[in-house]
């Protein structure tokens, strides 16, 4: 059995509920002998009842998760054409470059130094709980082999899966693994929303408008959405266990609110819990209400009736790398005092980093979860 089918037996034995312990990252527990994902080891009894429930309380307690930002935008490091987008990952809207040209940079892809292994152990290290990874960012292109796509990291000179590879390494160190996936905001699909109709920056304000889009009467947002739910089903049966569903882009839907309802949102959720029940959703800060947690960004000041989670960055602003911003990463102290405040509000911390093009994790970050994790040990 090769990994591929190691990883897709994994997702059957999540949504089956099997009872046998097997190494896809299931562990078994002492009592009941029911196999659960391995980061829900400790929570096997909840876990029996009702594996959503005990996802919700590993998640509450977990207090410390590692995001990673990394895509084509890493590639152009902030700029394009010696103009600064920022943040980083939107470089492709802030640079309006053409759908073609931006597709070029496939051509340059090797993620030749993105390490899953490393990565898992210095998020372990840190003393982080679960991995947050950009499967699919606003510019549509996917770290994943997606079979309703040709722009993916598998068919770049990289030829590599690398959420299989860190879903892989996540199952087998006990970390949860929790996917973002840009959901109402994408730059490249002919059918995603348009700024005529959705206005703010659901795409980049190309003039002349970009040929590659549909407009008026060609252009059908049912078959964006069906496109996404497809997506979002392979990530939840190729992959093993998942941890939650993280959808970005919410500016887009909450532009025209009397339209959410063509997005089928809630026909979305209901769709991932089906697949794995174990599976947590967010929408940012909360889009329908019915979100499993929040996950505002940076200086959230506001209250939550269901888990939280405050993102930030390891970088000053962008959570792509940005060459520009690479000066006054986060220190140890910084990211100590992001903790304490995010414990204050009852949050979760979800921390980014930016790889570097070549995937490479930035020095500077390295350094401050190693002792990060020190302190943590020692308090």
């Amino acid at each position: 059995m090769n990994r591929r089918e190691m990883l897709k037996a994994s997702a059957a034995i999540a949504c089956a509920g099997a009872v046998n312990p097997s190494v896809f990252g299931f562990a078994s527990g002492p009592k009941n002998k029911i196999a659960i994902p391995s980061y829900l080891q400790g929570y096997e009894d909840l876990y029996a009842i009702d594996p959503r429930q005990a996802a919700l309380k590993y998640f509450s307690a977990a207090k410390f998760g590692l995001f990673i930002h990394y895509g084509l935008f890493s590639l152009l490091e902030g700029f394009w054409k010696g103009n600064h987008a920022k943040p980083a990952e939107w470089v492709q809207l802030r640079g309006k470059i053409r759908v073609r040209e931006y597709e070029k940079l496939s051509a340059q892809f090797t993620a030749k130094k993105f390490d899953a292994d490393f990565i898992t152990d210095m998020a372990l290290d840190a003393g982080m709980k679960y991995i947050n990874l950009t499967t699919r960012h606003h510019d549509s292109f996917c770290l994943f082999d997606s079979g309703f796509t040709n722009f993916k990291s598998t068919n770049s000179p990289a030829k590599r899966d690398l959420v299989a590879e860190l879903s892989e390494q996540c199952q087998q160190k006990g970390l949860g693994f929790y996917l973002y996936y840009s959901h109402g905001r994408d730059w490249r699909h002919p059918h995603a929303p348009n700024n005529d109709s959705w206005g703010g920056a659901a795409r980049p304000k190309y003039d002349p408008p970009e040929a590659y889009y549909k407009y008026g009467e060609e252009h059908d947002l049912q078959v964006y959405v069906d496109f996404m739910k497809k997506q979002i089903t392979e990530l939840l049966t190729n992959y093993g266990p998942i941890g939650g569903i993280w959808l970005d882009g919410i500016g887009t839907p909450l532009s025209q609110p009397q339209k959410i309802d063509l997005f089928k949102v809630q026909e979305l959720y209901d769709h991932i819990h089906s697949l794995q029940p174990q599976v947590l959703v967010s929408y940012k800060q909360g889009l329908l209400g019915t979100e499993d947690f929040k996950a505002p960004e940076r200086h959230f000041k506001g209250t939550s009736e269901v888990p939280l989670e405050i993102c930030n960055t390891l970088q000053p602003y962008s959570w792509g790398y940005d060459k520009n911003d690479s000066l006054g990463h986060k220190t140890a102290d910084d990211v100590m005092t992001m903790l304490a405040h995010s414990e204050k509000m009852g949050a979760n911390l979800l921390l980014n980093t930016g790889p570097l093009p070549d995937g490479s994790i930035h020095k500077n970050d390295i350094i401050t979860l190693r002792e990060v994790g020190k302190r943590l040990r020692n308090k």
